[in-house]
């Protein structure tokens, strides 16, 4: 068996998140803002916690489908909208890249509950949250959700994963950069 050289892996992970259509057509804000409420519902169906954080919350980041593949190199990207009293404020993209012991394509959405105003204004003011810096984001899986309560959320921002689908060993938001689109 040949040894792949180090300089064909970035070609063929390009190659293997080329083979994601989805990611090569940009969404339009009605279509963002569509997608964006109907993921909402799927998650408050699957996940009640979500909805009672919603209704603390101060704004809420949604993007409703992320694509990521990868071949040791490998990348995700997805749109979403950011609610402000359940109205569209702003539209922003998620990437991310990554390099390791991987192999494969899936699509997720998520969302992320800004908390504070200290959230809100990082997200606005800088030029891209890089999740992992700035103000601390909590990601809720099920043994997490079990514990939260209205006197327990003292984070910055909640996030929830869903709708995974595809194959893909790992999944995680963590050194993913999310910045401004125009619509």
């Amino acid at each position: 068996m040949k040894m792949i050289k180090a300089s064909t892996l970035p070609i063929m992970a390009a190659l293997i998140i080329g083979m994601c259509p989805v990611v090569a057509s940009a969404a339009s804000a009605d279509e963002l803002d569509r997608d964006a409420k109907q993921a909402l519902n799927t998650l408050y169906q699957h996940n009640p916690v979500a909805k009672k954080i919603a209704k603390q919350s101060r704004a809420i980041l949604v993007f409703p489908k992320v694509i990521k593949a990868g071949l040791v190199f490998g990348g995700s990207y997805g749109e979403g909208v950011l609610l402000k009293n359940d109205q569209p404020a702003n539209y922003y993209n998620s990437v991310s890249a990554s390099w390791g012991l991987q192999a494969g394509a899936q699509s997720y959405g998520y969302v992320v509950f800004l908390m504070n105003d200290s959230s809100m204004n990082y997200l606005e003011k800088s030029k891209g949250w890089e999740v992992g810096v700035g103000p601390t984001v909590v990601v809720v899986n099920e043994g997490v959700a079990k514990n939260l309560s209205s006197s327990t959320l003292k984070d910055a921002a909640y996030a929830f994963i869903f709708d995974q689908q595809g194959l893909m060993a790992s999944l995680s938001i963590e050194g993913t950069k999310i910045s401004v689109i125009n619509r």
